[in-house]
């Protein structure tokens, strides 16, 4: 493990409490346990060196032997298949973890990895190397019987075991082990994560592991069942949608902004975040998407997480809610840096925890009160009440800077953005409170609501731009306010919005990516520059598909879906060679796919039917 795989040379396993990333080198490179955000075990992906990692790989001399690698999903599955393809034979390898959707957490999680040969011979070698605690903690090693390793960390320990066909070999406190199959040949190698001196059961019969694959296939593709999308995308969707289930944490309903920490926005760059926490602004975006597409109960989860938010006393920001929290809702996300780890190719600083938790962002109350109102049910009376003095309070408290959605560390100002979402926080209260009879000060509500409303117009439009701007008494461009029509700030017709999306295109966008703003413009407080943003650019779609602008909104799709990668999966930006960089595999960047692609569908469908018939 001397280099780093591409970003986008990953695809992603898990259970719904945790999620690997595995390399198409079959190497798992990113694993934490027992919960997204819990110290990592294999973090090679974060420091080749001392990271960690577990590999399975075909054995054969790459200096004379010719061999192809391809990696898959099964399909409609989180099943991960790699692929190796040689003269003398072709085998692979087949990596998934039994998902966990009951409501419980648990501190036990297996990743399975069967090892299969369907044609000639092939030898492979198995590398088990892990690095607990972000690789800040010492383990120690022991082997019960040939066939299965005990790593033993702080907190957890890791079980390896391998059928009794092959051995382990201790190198050190890591092992190895290496081993040929024969057409039709299996191996079965299972790591499980458990607490500390928990004990491990026996490795599983082969044909208990073969039920165990099968199964896991069959919850995948059941629950897909449920998905009512039709439209013209449906391989994209789907994996889209099945990764939006990877990044939710079953036990809470919570939905994590992506699976890793400290990935670089651009390489070399300080922009390396921890991102496996719960966004109230991506989650409650998400709602949209997952009811658009038929997954009401992985909406309502979210819901009741949220309202468990909204009546909770303490945040980390003093305000009613805060930005993020971890899943289980805990507030406080203090940031360090992991001095001892190089990050990704050298693009340091590693920060695990993440500050921002303590930043104020207003416009989270709009994205939590449209997740709101997107179903009928407004859940229980203390929960409305909750919601109405959050409301009461954004009253008293809209009217000020804050630090925005992209969360610049270069001081508060007054973000239109933010504005604009504070305008559909009081317009989706006032409707809910109408349309199911609650108590409100609907006068106050509605006074503020146009306040809000006169404020954007006055200050957030500039004419010589003739657009809606970044911030108050500024020029820059910021692609957020995309979400303005789709908020129904505006009708996608409206001539300011028209004109605001035309600069827009000229400024920001680029062969159809769209940056977030121009830091050189509009410093943001942080080095160097960054790539395009995957979700503007879908973002980018949907408004050009609302607008009528069809033709452009198809090509400009069609091309974004040329960045994912191999298995269809985004991380947050696209690099300037169309490289992907960012935290992996990033949710926002999916739900805004799901969303595009509803609307681009929508808007053909429209366009194919043509004009209804002339009456007589």
């Amino acid at each position: 493990m001397s280099a780093y795989p591409p970003i986008a040379e990953h695809g992603i396993v898990g259970d719904l409490q945790t999620a690997a990333l595995i390399s198409s080198a079959d190497t798992i490179d990113w694993w934490c346990s027992p919960r997204f955000d819990s110290p990592s075990v294999f973090a090679s992906l974060l420091d080749a060196e001392c990271g960690g990692y577990c590999q399975v790989a075909a054995d054969l001399d790459s200096d004379t032997d010719d061999m192809t690698v391809r990696q898959l999903y099964s399909s409609d599955t989180a099943v991960l298949i790699t692929r190796f393809m040689a003269p003398s034979g072709v085998g692979e390898v087949i990596d998934f973890m039994d998902p966990i959707p009951e409501p419980v957490a648990t501190d036990r999680h297996r990743l399975v990895r069967i090892v299969r040969v369907v044609r000639g011979s092939l030898p492979f070698r198995f590398l088990c190397r892990p690095r607990f605690d972000y690789a800040r903690a010492p383990h120690t090693l022991t082997l019960p019987t040939p066939e299965h390793a005990v790593f033993q960390g702080p907190d957890t320990d890791l079980h390896v075991q391998i059928s009794a066909t092959e051995v382990l070999h201790r190198e050190g406190n890591d092992i190895s082990g290496r081993f040929t199959l024969d057409a039709g040949q299996t191996a079965v190698i299972v790591l499980t994560t458990t607490a500390s001196d928990r004990g491990v059961a026996e490795l599983p019969a082969r044909e208990v592991v073969v039920a165990g694959f099968e199964s896991c296939q069959q919850f995948w593709q059941s629950w897909l069942r449920s998905c009512t999308y039709r439209g013209r995308w449906q391989d994209m969707v789907k994996r889209s949608a099945i990764t939006l289930k990877l990044l939710t944490y079953a036990p809470t309903g919570a939905p994590i902004a992506a699976a890793t920490m400290g990935l670089p926005e651009q390489i070399g760059g300080e922009r390396n975040w921890d991102y496996r926490y719960t966004w109230i602004r991506d989650a409650s975006l998400s709602v949209r998407a997952l009811i658009d597409l038929g997954f009401t109960a992985e909406a309502a989860a979210f819901r009741r997480w949220l309202r468990d938010r909204l009546d909770a006393d303490v945040t980390a920001s003093g305000e009613p809610l805060q930005i993020m929290y971890r899943i289980d809702g805990e507030p406080r996300l203090e940031e360090e840096v992991l001095t001892h780890l190089e990050g990704y190719r050298g693009s340091g600083p590693v920060r695990v925890g993440n500050a921002a938790a303590d930043q104020i962002q207003l416009d989270i109350y709009g994205e939590a009160a449209d997740a709101l109102a997107q179903t009928t049910d407004i859940g229980s009376i203390t929960g409305w009440q909750a919601f109405a003095g959050v409301l009461d309070w954004l009253a008293d408290n809209w009217d000020r800077p804050d630090e925005g959605i992209w969360e610049t560390r270069g001081g508060r100002k007054n973000f239109t953005y933010s504005r604009l979402m504070t305008w559909v926080a009081f317009e989706r209260g006032i409707r809910l409170a109408t349309e199911h009879s609650r108590p409100a000060d609907l006068g106050r509500w509605t006074r503020e609501r146009d306040a809000v409303f006169a404020q954007i117009v006055e200050r957030g439009w500039n004419a010589d731009r003739q657009a809606f701007v970044q911030h108050f008494d500024s020029e820059v461009l910021d692609a957020s306010l995309l979400l303005m029509s789709k908020m129904g700030f505006l009708t996608p017709q409206d001539p300011a919005w028209l004109s605001t999306l035309d600069a827009m295109d000229t400024e920001l966008v680029s062969d159809s990516l769209v940056y977030r703003y121009d830091p050189a413009a509009s410093p943001d407080g942080l080095r160097g520059a960054e790539g395009t943003f995957n979700l503007c650019s879908f973002l980018y779609v949907e408004a050009l598909a609302d607008a009528g602008r069809i033709s452009q909104a198809r090509y400009a799709f069609d091309k974004m879906l040329t960045y994912a990668n191999h298995v269809g999966l985004f991380a947050e930006e696209i690099g300037p060679s169309g490289e992907q960089l960012g935290n992996f595999p990033q949710a926002f960047t999916h739900l805004a796919l799901v969303a595009a692609a509803i609307a681009l569908d929508k808007r053909l469908d429209q366009a194919e039917s043509g004009p209804p018939p002339t009456p007589g």
